[in-house]
């Protein structure tokens, strides 16, 4: 993405594209991708979380987290654009789930201590960004994975930067509280 964006890129078009998109988003260790893989065990269309997608190619490519992870700012724009150009491929009539979304990268850059006003790609990615509905699940135990950098303590600021990204960005959010997978599908489902 070496599209040149406009300085005065000011306006949010995010009301031309109408979509049939629903993210789940919250801190991590929310439960985000255990739902979103049973929502695709249902038979419904998923989009896996774009970084730990990237953080899998260059695992099997002999990196280690660490080294993916040293250039912070590298690592956001790479999963910012990796976003942006799955969401330009897809089909807006069609209901689709995503484990996490643009607005993510929002929240990351904050936590990081990075300028995201200062960042003329992830605004114009912002302003252009649009989802008919915002699940947000509340924090389960936290757990260490291969992916994750995060102390708990880091999850639950993250989670709080999540929820003021997403109200920021796009209004109000439908809260998925603790509860079983199973209860947490019926109840996504029901508000759909």
């Amino acid at each position: 993405m070496n599209d040149v964006i406009p300085s005065d890129c000011k306006v949010s078009y995010s009301h031309l594209m109408k979509n049939n998109w629903y993210v789940l988003t919250g801190g991590p260790s929310a439960g985000k991708t255990s739902l979103v893989k049973a929502l695709e065990e249902m038979g419904h269309t998923v989009v896996h979380e774009a970084a730990r997608d990237y953080i899998d190619e260059q695992i099997s490519k002999g990196l280690t987290l660490q080294e993916i992870r040293k250039d912070e700012v590298q690592f956001q724009k790479i999963t910012l654009r990796k976003k942006v150009e799955l969401e330009k491929n897809l089909d807006k009539e069609k209901t689709i789930f995503f484990d996490r979304a643009i607005p993510d990268t929002l929240a990351y850059y904050r936590f990081k201590g990075l300028d995201p006003d200062a960042d003329e790609e992830l605004q114009f990615a912002l302003q252009n960004s649009s989802y008919k509905k915002i699940f947000f699940l509340e924090m389960l135990p936290y757990k260490q994975d291969y992916a994750r950098i995060e102390s708990p303590e880091q999850a639950q600021v993250i989670h709080s930067l999540l929820r003021d990204a997403y109200t920021e960005t796009h209004g109000s959010l439908v809260h998925i509280p603790v509860m079983s997978l199973e209860k947490r599908i019926e109840v996504l489902l029901q508000s759909l």
